[in-house]
């Protein structure tokens, strides 16, 4: 099929990608002209494992193209995406006035029938604003509207996308059914789940709503773990035995971040609170969430016995989760910042993140970045692993006691075996531990 795919951010690139994989031809659309340019020419403005490859393949194949003109990528397509932002408004709300506008463009700009797609993340009921829009903008247009939530994980969107648990579709008609089944021909018939457009539209926050709650669930029971003296790790193992629980987001650490779920947890919550619903476990969420930091730095200060003046901590990690240079929301981040502010010097490290992190510390002093792993260490009084990547597990201890004096580990992502760090010469410190 011939695709347009409005936004060329994370969301958009990786879902035209994609498409373009499964065969489609697709035209991606974003009025960032340096945007366009550089994918023009292969160069991804975002960290995304493979992502880099797969465009070349399929720009090679010519079933993928980069524009600035809507209307050019209207005139040759059927179905249009909008994956455009929903930042977060100073309420908690969905800003949709990029979707809203989007929309508006489609329906100026098209004169044959479309099916008008929402790949953003937008609340309840937003379907019904594009259709109430559309007709009013250009009443005489044949036009679908259906909601295609995504479900990418960011380090790992690519896998997401081509081997999904469930591809959600919200639709009206016949017709937009029909079309989804042609674009996800590649799938097994049982992986579309079919709705109506609000239910999907609610599945997706419902989703990262339920994620969020999973990840500070178990942050709860490692704090209680570490005062009545249980061990979290075999605690999650066991509840992720069970298959009604599943293994999955039972890591404890430092709090949630990212694109999504503070936003998305934020905008259900407003949606529920304008139809006067209560949604009082999430709203626990929220607040849980948010002192899981102060707990982080509480934590960090007892080890080096609550005194951060002039002292100099190796912060490993600034991105909110590993294999991304998204910084968004990041404990790490939040983290850093307040050992700032307590006097603390940082020297800080990380695999794809650092030049996102230089832009949110402008204006700090006493932070340091380094792209080399082990110069972080040097002279440290304390080390701090905030980011799960998996390269910080390979790292080499007997290298680090040659480098500095530091001994003293605090493990925010719980990487390490306790026994085997100890044993090896480090007082550590992980999350819901003895």
């Amino acid at each position: 099929m011939k695709i347009t795919v409005i936004g060329s951010g994370y969301v958009g690139l990786v879902s035209g990608i994609c498409f373009a994989k499964l065969g489609h031809n697709v035209v991606c659309i974003d009025k960032d002209e340096k945007k366009i340019a550089s994918l023009k020419q292969s160069i991804i403005p975002i960290f995304e494992p493979n992502l880099k490859e797969l465009l070349e393949e399929v720009r090679d194949a010519g079933r993928i193209k980069f524009s600035t003109d809507l209307k050019e990528g209207l005139d040759i397509s059927e179905v249009v995406f909008i994956a455009v932002g929903t930042p977060q408004d100073e309420d908690g709300s969905a800003d949709l006035s990029y979707v809203l506008a989007a929309a508006k463009e489609i329906a100026e700009l098209s004169n044959s029938y479309k099916l008008v797609v929402t790949k953003s993340t937008v609340p309840a009921k937003t379907g019904e604003k594009i259709k109430k829009l559309i007709k009013e903008t250009n009443p005489n247009l044949d036009f679908g509207v259906a909601s295609n939530p995504e479900f990418l994980r960011e380090g790992a969107a690519i896998s997401d996308f081509m081997f999904p648990d469930r591809i959600v579709v919200g639709c009206e008609d016949e017709k937009a059914k029909a079309i989804f089944a042609e674009i996800y021909k590649s799938f097994a018939p049982e992986k579309l789940v079919f709705s109506d457009i609000v239910t999907a539209e609610l599945i997706k926050y419902a989703s990262n709503s339920f994620l969020a709650t999973k990840i500070s669930f178990i942050n709860e029971m490692a704090d209680l773990c570490e005062i009545v003296g249980g061990d979290i790790k075999k605690l999650s193992k066991a509840l992720g035995l069970d298959a009604r629980i599943g293994e999955k987001f039972l890591n404890p650490g430092p709090g949630f971040g990212g694109s999504c779920f503070p936003k998305d947890i934020l905008a259900i919550l407003n949606v529920a609170k304008e139809n006067k619903v209560s949604l009082s476990l999430i709203d626990s969420v929220v607040s849980s969430n948010n002192n899981r930091k102060d707990k982080m730095l509480k934590k960090i200060s007892a080890v080096l016995d609550n005194n951060l003046q002039n002292k100099k901590i190796a912060l490993l990690g600034l991105a909110f989760k590993g294999n991304t240079d998204d910084i968004r929301y990041s404990p790490a981040i939040s983290i850093a910042k307040e050992l700032l502010k307590l006097g603390a010097k940082i020297v800080a490290h990380d695999f794809e993140a650092i030049s996102n992190a230089k832009r949110e510390f402008s204006g700090f002093e006493n932070i340091e970045f380094f792209e080399d792993l082990y110069k972080t260490f040097s002279d440290a009084d304390l080390i701090v692993i905030a980011t799960e990547w998996n390269e910080y597990k390979e790292v080499d201890f007997s290298k680090i006691k040659t480098l500095s004096k530091c001994r003293k580990i605090v493990d925010l992502r719980n990487l390490f075996d306790s026994k085997e760090v100890k044993e090896l010469g480090f007082e550590y410190f992980y999350i819901g531990g003895k």
